[in-house]
């Protein structure tokens, strides 16, 4: 297949390079892009928020198919190249933006209502931007994204896997997640060296499993979560009692976890996103030793 996107083009003619640094893999292949779009679902109606909107290959499609687009764009010699040549839509509004730093609150209350988002995100922050995500899923509809294949597989890893882990529980706990198609590396200029994902995580309407967890604190089961995958290799007596969690002695959390139905001996990948509520709730209403 070959490029339809003049991405090589632009930016040898405009001096631009892809950003190691920024991890940029730019998009060059319309029909992909396209189809990106189409897999989202987006409506005429919506306003979508895209994070990284580098030279448009997501953007121009998204903008044919919503009301308003919403492009947060970090590298500024890029920003310069829009705002010189005017070759987005008039329905995108650009935004000189960290992604890591987008207050994803305020950017709903513009949109009048929980956040759309898409975005290629580029390698190196997809983690920190998932967990962002997780914190801010309150604002959030839902968020189509294009990951490295192996950060996709852990979040919709399933238990007991060797990839499920900290992101698998926490995405768990406020959305679902599904793998919608995947992306070989020649796709993208410059190709990088491992296969890719779309990702769809929804937020809203909230997930049935969801909104039959009880009342919990997330702010306890993060702590929970970290301390049980921080040392994934021990068992969960031995992992929690190292993260020094509400104070507790290792012979405290042993019965806490014996008294949620959980063995103190197994590991953290074996454990539900209900086990660790139910343990967040025993560990909240427990004093310190």
């Amino acid at each position: 297949m070959t490029s339809d996107l003049p991405i090589r083009k632009i930016l040898t003619q405009h001096q631009l390079a892809p950003s190691k640094k920024l991890g940029q893999n730019f998009l060059v292949h319309r029909q992909t892009s396209e189809r990106i779009v189409a897999l989202s679902g987006v409506t005429p109606d919506d306003s979508v928020i895209e994070l990284g909107v580098g030279l448009g290959s997501l953007t121009l499609p998204l903008a044919e198919r919503v009301k308003q687009v919403i492009g947060l764009e970090l590298d500024a010699g890029i920003i310069a190249y829009h705002l010189e040549h005017q070759d987005l839509p008039t329905n995108v509004t650009l935004i000189h933006q960290d992604l890591l730093k987008a207050d994803f609150g305020s950017l709903a209350a513009q949109t009048n209502g929980p956040l759309k988002i898409l975005g290629n995100l580029p390698y190196s922050i997809s983690n920190l931007l998932l967990f962002k995500l997780v914190e801010n899923h309150e604002s959030l509809n839902w968020a189509v994204l294009m990951l490295q294949k192996e950060v996709g597989q852990r979040l919709t890893a399933p238990v007991g896997t060797k990839e499920y882990g900290v992101l698998s529980v926490l995405l768990a706990d406020c959305a679902t997640v599904e793998t919608i198609m995947q992306v070989g590396p020649g796709q993208f200029h410059p190709r990088p060296k491992v296969d890719s994902v779309v990702v769809r995580i929804t937020f809203r309407p909230v997930p049935e499993r969801v909104a039959l967890l009880p009342p919990h604190d997330r702010k306890l089961l993060r702590r929970i979560v970290n301390a049980a995958f921080g040392q994934r290799r021990k068992t969960l007596r031995n992992s929690l009692s190292a993260g020094m969690i509400n104070g507790l002695s290792r012979e405290r959390i042993s019965t806490l976890l014996s008294e949620s139905g959980i063995n103190p001996t197994t590991r953290a990948e074996r454990l539900t996103i209900e086990d660790f509520v139910r343990l967040t709730n025993a560990v909240a209403v427990c004093s310190p030793d």
